[in-house]
């Protein structure tokens, strides 16, 4: 299982939100390079990198944070946030993402996705399954779709994805566990998905059972600004 930490930003800072909520913002440092670099040198091969300013403009605001950690460390970054047009994810990419999320757009527009996955391919295209109650959240986690988890990882493996950032929306940030009992049953579900946890991963005891039901990868984000999971005790996992 990999593990991935993840970096949000705000107005080119490193941040948290507590359920994805403006309004209950953390600022953990100023310099979102010196905290990818620190991952690095412990180790970390990837990285989740969350433009928020992003999402809520429905454009990339923070591309110049990306080009800067691209290009001054060797992470594999995904990035997400505000990636609604082939023109943006095209400038991501040249920025230095070696990957994009999919989020709200996956729902909103599927034919627009689909076309993605096509052009881009599934190894560069990866679904954003942000959840609450097993239904997908859209818009920066304000609304609810009628779409369920188990619906939208199906119809976008049968599209040809195969990797999916499954976000519990209602554990982001609080530092409370994963939702290992739902992640576990998507496994039985949807056995061929590659299925990343995020949300809720407070302790290395979280690690050991997402790993233990077969998950592909972890985000980490609080837990290591908090430190109620440290960098050196994620090290045999790296």
């Amino acid at each position: 299982m990999e593990i991935i930490p993840a970096i949000d930003l705000i107005n080119g800072q490193c941040v948290r939100l507590t359920e994805g909520d403006f309004a209950r913002q953390t600022t953990y440092d100023s310099d979102p390079l010196a905290v990818a670099q620190r991952f690095e040198q412990h180790g970390v091969k990837r990285l989740h990198l969350v433009d928020l300013d992003g999402a809520r403009a429905r454009q990339p605001v923070n591309l110049p944070v990306l080009e800067r950690l691209a290009r001054h460390t060797s992470l594999v970054i995904d990035f997400g946030g505000g990636l609604q047009s082939e023109e943006a994810l095209a400038q991501a990419f040249d920025a230095g993402a070696a990957q994009i999320t999919a989020g709200s757009i996956a729902v909103r527009e599927p034919a627009t996705v689909q076309q993605w996955l096509r052009t881009f391919g599934p190894d560069r295209i990866l679904l954003g399954a942000d959840f609450r109650d097993n239904h997908i959240s859209i818009n920066a986690w304000a609304e609810q779709s009628e779409r369920t988890l188990t619906e939208f990882i199906d119809e976008y493996l049968q599209a040809g994805a195969t990797t999916f950032i499954c976000t519990d929306v209602s554990k982001d940030g609080k530092l409370q566990g994963p939702s290992t009992a739902t992640y576990r049953q998507l496994r039985l579900a949807l056995p061929q998905a590659r299925l990343i946890a995020s949300g809720g991963v407070t302790t290395i005891a979280d690690v050991e059972a997402l790993a233990a039901i077969g998950m592909h990868g972890a985000i980490i984000g609080k837990a290591i600004y908090e430190g109620t999971i440290t960098l050196e005790e994620l090290k045999p996992w790296l």
